[in-house]
């Protein structure tokens, strides 16, 4: 269950804060809404449950907080707004991305898209689904790793009335094993219809707190559905007739011969038409429907051969406000089913009148009642409907395993081809300049094959790399696949490790391809001149693979700090336009001591013997990094990591 207890969000300048000591409950087993006009505070409120949003208050989920839960999406499934995922990758590799991340098994995807029925469009593009079928793949992921709890902001909203009836059945089943539904509509009808328990926000404060049926008779506005073939008639006679008595009557044509009447009763109505001859074929006392074509929810049935059933509205052509101050448009309906209904002057009145009995002349008033009352039955039995299917629950979890966070990355960098095409485009840019450099001579071999001219500060394959490593952060922030639970991207080492190797293996292969395709065009272009091996090929080796997996790595941790892509290229391209310089001037000035024989000392410091000559090794890599570049990417990698680390203490810390 879940357990609000003053939530109140921080104040915003001179106004009241959104949300002010909201305290409820929801009930394991229930369907909980929380209701409100547009600005009451219903999201803000989830923000604050699910520790979204800065303030005050605290909520329990089964007894705990959620940051004191350790795998919050195994308890909370969240679904606020359209499902975040990159537009370009499939229905079952989001699903199957997200497994990953869960620690689920891979199967589990296709179990959830079966039952939300997107088995025959598991291929496509997340950017082309409808916006039914992304409440559906919203549902899935909330579904994905089994929670009791599902919170939703507004699911229903921009669906038609097909899709409301699927997704709300869904929340219903899902209750029906003992889970816990807490949803937010601005519509009073789908809250009455839809929840077992309406709480009702105003102006950030709760004003009620109550179970459906006493909400839907005590907080909405009843109706009247008549249905005639003269509904234009009848309606301007009873506009006349309120006008006469200064009542405040609406009556709203519904299409066809269908009317909605509020502020008055089947008695007066059912008058009416009898004193002017007009034939009724249906007049009932509603409390509400769903909208055209809605049919029961999941634990209903249609109302039983004979009786009276309420009558949908097909779309309101008109409304007329009739009577003495009458004002706003009303409520096309309310929660389904009828109810008792007594005339002001004491007669018994029925629940609903079929027939023609109440506009057929030479007949009594109190015969036509009679009649009607004969016709309609006393009681209205319900049987419940099979509810929607859920998919299995999960008996074995998976222990932790750091292959876990290694898993999701893989496929999240392998689900969309901007990595491929990113890398076809890198390796086409740097034997094309490659070429060029050739082709207008004075440029090293070694820049040669590595396509760096002498006025870009990095080559075509450093840029790349550090591209792809922005990218493995920055479309974590611009597509928070993993942020549904908590609103932001976390930051675990085991995601940043995971993230960090991947980016390096990526930038390996992109240095070799970019080396190989340089080569391999300028042999073909030139001959075998400029294709030759240098003969300290293994420092250079060393010295350029460090610089294409430094870059990477610039990219994924800038990207992870500034929460941005284009943060991550920007720190990428200032290592040697701003670090760089820097570093040269500090290295240039006057030094009265040297670090040679730094290998020597170091073996002498930890006792160890290198094997296979390692201090060659050491050697060669304090040469690259006391270079102006690899010391100025040392130093900047260092400076990101740090700033890292403490950003995720901080954001551990609130």
């Amino acid at each position: 269950m879940i357990q609000a207890f003053g939530l109140t969000s921080d104040s915003r300048k001179d106004l009241p804060p959104a949300v002010d000591d909201v305290s409820f409950e929801a009930g394991a087993g229930h369907v909980t809404a929380l209701l409100g006009a547009t600005g009451a505070g219903k999201t803000t409120a989830l923000r604050l449950m699910l520790e979204l949003q800065q303030g005050r208050g605290l909520t329990h989920f089964r007894g705990r907080p959620l940051h004191r839960i350790a795998h919050p999406s195994r308890e909370v499934g969240v679904l606020m707004g359209d499902v975040p995922g990159h537009p370009a990758r499939t229905v079952r590799g989001h699903l199957r991305m997200l497994c990953a991340a869960a620690g689920v098994p891979v199967r589990r995807a296709d179990e959830v898209l079966e039952a939300v029925g997107l088995v025959s469009l598991r291929d496509e593009r997340l950017g082309i689904l409808s916006r039914g079928m992304d409440r559906r793949l919203g549902l899935a992921c909330a579904l994905l790793p089994d929670p009791h709890t599902l919170v939703l902001d507004a699911p229903a909203e921009g669906l038609s009335a097909r899709e409301s009836h699927w997704l709300h059945g869904m929340l219903r089943a899902h209750a029906a094993q003992g889970g816990t539904v807490l949803f937010t509509t601005s519509e009073p009808k789908e809250a009455a219809r839809a929840a077992d328990h309406v709480i009702t926000l105003e102006q950030g404060r709760v004003v009620a707190d109550q179970a459906s049926a006493e909400f839907a008779r005590t907080r909405l506005r009843p109706r009247v559905a008549v249905r005639t073939p003269h509904a234009a008639r009848l309606a301007a006679l009873l506009a006349t007739e309120a006008r006469t008595a200064h009542r405040s009557v609406e009556v709203v044509r519904e299409g066809g011969n269908r009317l909605s009447v509020y502020g008055s009763t089947c008695a007066d109505i059912g008058e009416t038409a009898f004193r002017h001859g007009v034939l009724v074929h249906q007049l009932a006392d509603e409390i509400g429907d769903m909208g055209p074509g809605a049919g029961p929810f999941p634990g209903e049935a249609p109302e039983a051969a004979g009786g009276s059933s309420a009558v949908p509205p097909a779309g309101a052509e008109s409304g007329e406000f009739l009577g003495a101050g009458a004002v706003g448009a009303a409520l096309r309906g309310m929660r389904g089913g009828q109810v008792a209904h007594g005339d002001q002057a004491g007669h018994g009145s029925p629940e609903a009148h079929s027939g023609p009995a109440a506009g057929r002349p030479g007949t009594s008033l109190d015969a036509a009642r009679s009649a009607a009352a004969a016709s309609s039955p006393a009681s209205v039995s319900r049987a419940p409907a099979p509810l929607s299917p859920l998919p299995p629950p999960i008996s074995v979890r998976s222990a932790p395993s750091p292959l876990r966070p290694l898993r999701y990355e893989l496929r999240r960098a392998a689900g969309i081809g901007t990595g491929f095409l990113t890398g076809a485009v890198v390796l086409v840019t740097s034997a094309l300049t490659a070429v060029l450099l050739a082709r207008v001579g004075h440029t090293p071999q070694a820049r040669l094959l590595a396509a760096w001219p002498r006025d870009l500060p990095l080559p075509p394959a450093a840029l790349g790399a550090g591209l792809l490593g922005a990218l493995a952060f920055g479309d974590e922030f611009r597509h928070p696949a993993l942020a549904a639970d908590r609103g932001t991207v976390p930051r675990r080492l085991g995601l940043l490790t995971a993230k960090l190797a991947v980016a390096a293996v990526t930038a390996l292969a992109l240095a070799f391809l970019a080396v190989g395709c340089d080569a391999e065009v300028l042999y073909l272009v030139y001959g075998r001149e400029l294709t030759e091996v240098p003969a300290d090929w293994i420092a250079l080796s060393a010295s350029w693979f460090g610089l294409v997996v430094g870059c990477a790595w610039a990219g994924v941790l800038a990207a992870g700090i500034f929460r941005s892509t284009t943060a991550g290229l920007a720190a990428v391209v200032a290592v040697p336009v701003v670090v760089v310089p820097l570093v040269q001037k500090a290295l240039e000035g006057a030094s009265m001591r040297s670090a040679a024989g730094l290998p020597a000392r170091l073996r002498e410091v930890f006792l160890l013997q290198w094997p296979f000559g390692g201090e060659r090794y050491l050697a060669g890599a304090v040469r690259v990094i006391t270079q102006p570049v690899g010391g100025a990417l040392t130093l900047s990698l260092t400076a990101l990591l740090c700033a890292y680390l403490l950003t995720s203490l901080r954001s551990r810390v609130r």
